[in-house]
């Protein structure tokens, strides 16, 4: 299982994205779900829809609502985000990456994300596989 980060969705949708096949190859060796957290939803949507257009958002929508994408971690995470976001503000975390951490601890640990240096800086001390490798 995998929860993504904003980065690594975006990378999937964009196929201009330099790191597009390289999402995409990740993907190729792993079985659904793809777990989306709900708090990067506000965040990766302003992105896709103002690079990419109305239609990608849609697509996106579409798949959300279509099961291609589990929306996973919401309250039941915000003690564990909070936490997340205190721990690590100096980096800073935030909000979205704390929820992605806080979804992939819970869901296996792998996190596809091209957002590495926060990541890698996290999984020295938390059980976490960034991805790509």
């Amino acid at each position: 299982m995998i929860t993504l980060d904003t980065s690594g969705l975006f990378a999937l949708l964009n196929r201009a994205d330099p790191d597009h096949i390289a999402a995409l190859a990740v993907l190729d060796r792993e079985a659904p779900p793809l777990l989306v957290p709900a708090g990067i939803l506000g965040e990766v949507g302003d992105l896709v829809e103002r690079r990419l257009g109305h239609r990608v958002l849609d697509r996106l929508l579409a798949d959300l609502e279509d099961g291609a994408f589990t929306l996973d971690c919401g309250d039941a995470d915000m003690a564990r985000v909070r936490a997340l976001a205190e721990r690590y503000q100096d980096l800073p975390l935030g909000f979205a990456d704390a929820a992605v951490v806080a979804c992939a601890e819970r869901s296996g640990g792998r996190v596809l994300t091209l957002d590495r240096r926060d990541f890698d800086v996290v999984a020295r001390d938390v059980a976490l596989t960034v991805l790509p490798a």
